[in-house]
């Protein structure tokens, strides 16, 4: 069976490049009738931020991407915490097997002899200094000691780290589903650490160990740790285990110029660049979200799959389902993909555009209870429907259904100056004067019959109806342009029509 997973830090907001990686992962395993798991590898203990966890399940709950097992879901591999694992000794129990196989050793320098050694070899004109092969030697480890003095720095419970040993000379390959086959040199892999001076594991160590006890047999993750690939072959050859299969995925790009998408854009450009509202729990500062902005979670999700992904078709709107039967990693790009905020509109808006007139028209109606008061006449379903159907293809987001049609609930104050001076004249009083009666006459107060009393005026009194069209549309809404004005008059009705009218006549 197929097992993906996504293994979050807890160290803040989940970016939407994180929520990214978490949605190619659920969608190639339901594709596959497999499962996809939540990991979070909180073994930073440094950089833990309270709250980072919670939020992490909030999101992926928001977006659909929902885990099969994982932290706060259950299942049969708990507990899904790193730090809860390391208690339980899994990742010390492999770092012996990798002692013990020669394959990863003691280093007891402390961070000042780490410095002296790099500050030595820059000054010997020696950049970009590593733990490896080339230096380990001249460092404080089970290598370079003799075995009696290991064994004494151990009893003495004296600090240390387990790193990784890399041997020179090797041309280290996988096949990467995004990337193809890939090769590095191990001469240019450093000894990374693997066991931490607190007992912690690194990233190194922590995730192998995890996606072999826990099956995972596809491992997506973003291109930067792809540097990081050949020591991870190298710790599951030295383990004798078959590595999952990997996708390093693409970066999400800053709109214009160059770099990683960093929340430091959403703030200089007015986007999210985070799923929910993070509040800093030390600052206080509050970053938005793309929930709280008014962003559905569907086009949320649909926007970041095509972020890097190629449907191969000129599809551009999925349901999840959809994305789920349609995704394939073949067709992921290696490039980076450029983030364009307007675009993320689009998606929202036509997910808004395929919404039924109902499902819209009863959340703006708990919108206007809030906005206008629950006693309010206009505050009903009737009327919310009937507004959302006028401003439906005006908008963008839900929440500005009101803003954008404020004229339908209230009653104009001012009215365009331009369109005044020009169509207000003596044969548009005699005309807006015999409007009313005009109007009662008709047998159903609806917007095709109304525009046909209308025009029939107009003629019968040798006026253009365009000439009075706009005029008629200012005195009903105070401005030269909006929604469908016959659509409008129908669903003022009667009394609010000759209301304005009468508001008008009154001013003018």
């Amino acid at each position: 069976m197929i097992r993906t997973r996504f293994a979050p830090s807890p160290t803040g907001p989940l970016h939407m490049g994180g929520v990214r990686t978490a949605l190619y992962a659920y969608l190639f395993a339901k594709q596959h009738n497999g499962q996809f798991v939540l990991r979070i590898e909180d073994t930073d203990q440094n950089r833990y931020v309270p709250g980072a966890e919670e939020y992490i399940i909030e999101a992926l709950n928001w977006c659909g991407i929902i885990p099969d097992e994982g932290v706060s879901f259950g299942g049969k591999y708990e507990p899904y915490r790193q730090s809860e694992r390391k208690h339980k000794g899994f990742y010390m129990d492999y770092a012996k097997r990798l002692l013990d196989s020669g394959n990863a050793y003691y280093a007891f320098d402390s961070a000042e002899d780490l410095d002296i050694a790099r500050k030595n070899a820059e000054s010997a004109g020696q950049h970009g200094w590593q733990y490896d092969a080339f230096t380990r030697m001249n460092l404080r480890n089970s290598l370079s000691l003799a075995e009696q003095e290991t064994k004494h720095l151990l009893d003495q419970d004296t600090s240390y780290v387990i790193r990784l040993k890399v041997q020179p000379g090797q041309t280290l390959t996988f096949t990467d589903m995004v990337r193809g086959e890939v090769s590095f040199d191990s001469a240019l892999v450093d000894d990374k650490v693997l066991i931490k001076a607190d007992g912690m594991p690194t990233y190194h160590l922590a995730h192998i160990v995890d996606d072999i006890m826990m099956e995972i047999t596809h491992a997506i993750r973003g291109e930067e740790w792809l540097p990081s690939a050949p020591a991870h072959i190298l710790i599951y050859q030295s383990l004798g285990i078959p590595m999952p299969q990997y996708a390093h995925l693409p970066l999400l790009l800053k709109p214009e110029g160059n770099g990683k998408l960093s929340k430091r854009d959403g703030d200089r450009l007015g986007f999210p660049v985070f799923p929910l509202q993070w509040k800093d729990p030390i600052t206080g500062e509050i970053s938005s979200g793309y929930r709280e902005k008014g962003y559905y979670a569907d086009s949320f999700i649909n926007m970041l799959a095509l972020l890097g992904w190629n449907p191969g078709t000129e599809q551009e709107v999925f349901s999840l389902d959809e994305l789920v039967k349609t995704f394939s990693f073949d067709r992921v790009h290696k490039a980076g993909a450029r983030f364009d905020p307007d675009k993320a509109k689009w998606f929202n808006e036509q997910r808004l555009r395929h919404t039924d007139d109902a499902i819209l028209g009863e959340h703006f109606y708990h919108q206007l209870k809030n906005i206008l008061g629950a006693d309010h006449p206009l505050a009903t379903l009737f009327y919310a429907t009937g507004a959302v159907k006028l401003l439906k293809e005006r908008v963008q987001f839900e929440n500005e259904f009101y803003e954008m049609g404020k004229y339908l609930f209230e009653a104009p104050t001012s009215y365009d100056d331009k369109v005044i001076s020009k169509r207000w004249n003596d044969a548009a009083k005699v005309f807006l004067k015999n409007l009313p009666e005009a109007l009662s006459s008709v047998s159903e107060f609806n917007a095709e019959l109304t525009k046909a009393a209308f025009e029939k005026l107009a003629i019968d009194q040798g006026i253009k109806p365009g000439d009075v069209l706009q005029l008629f549309r200012v005195i009903m809404s105070g401005q030269g342009s909006g929604v469908d004005l016959f659509g409008m008059v129908a669903l003022f009705g009667k009394h609010e029509v000759f209301e304005r009218i009468n508001r008008f006549q009154s001013a003018y």
